[in-house]
């Protein structure tokens, strides 16, 4: 039996869902970003659990690359934040090897006013403006914070072994 949580989540969650591929088929919304990624919800329709495919902005560090990523909601959603999870390998200081992100918007900073549109583009704009004074992976951030070209480089590598044509 669904708990009030859970059906209230579940309208929200189907509602931004439609929202995303609306707003991301649509011929007059010019925005890229939304261009950038594909959601599709798990094949046994648990709206709680979405699958999106990621491409990299072309003006990114990491164009070229394709990312999987899921985004699972939690069942008092839009209370508690949704948990996303990179499940292709990525060279960032804030996303370790596990996919786990460290990403403020989704710990502290949460609101329910916020949307996983919101989410996703601040992941998108994010993937370039990483927080590398406050790494997950601490050697990915210094080596951001010393060597930028040796961290470009790292990442166009990542991307060429791990995220082409997923």
């Amino acid at each position: 039996m669904a708990t009030v949580h859970d059906s209230s989540a579940k309208r929200r969650i189907h509602k931004e869902l439609l929202t995303l591929q609306r707003e991301a088929n649509h011929p007059d919304i010019n925005d890229k970003t939304l261009r950038c990624f594909e959601i599709t919800t798990n094949p046994d329709d648990n709206i709680f659990e979405w699958h999106v495919k990621l491409r990299a902005p072309e003006e990114s560090m990491y164009a070229g690359g394709i990312f999987n990523l899921k985004i699972t909601f939690p069942t008092d959603y839009p209370f508690k934040p949704p948990s996303v999870v990179f499940l292709t390998r990525i060279y960032h200081p804030n996303i370790n090897a596990n996919g786990n992100i460290c990403l403020d918007i989704l710990r502290e900073s949460w609101t329910p006013a916020l949307t996983v549109q919101k989410v996703i583009i601040s992941l998108i704009s994010w993937l370039d403006e990483p927080n590398p004074k406050d790494p997950l992976v601490p050697e990915i951030g210094r080596l951001y914070i010393t060597d930028i070209e040796a961290y470009k480089k790292k990442v166009k590598e990542y991307v060429r072994l791990y995220a082409k044509d997923n």
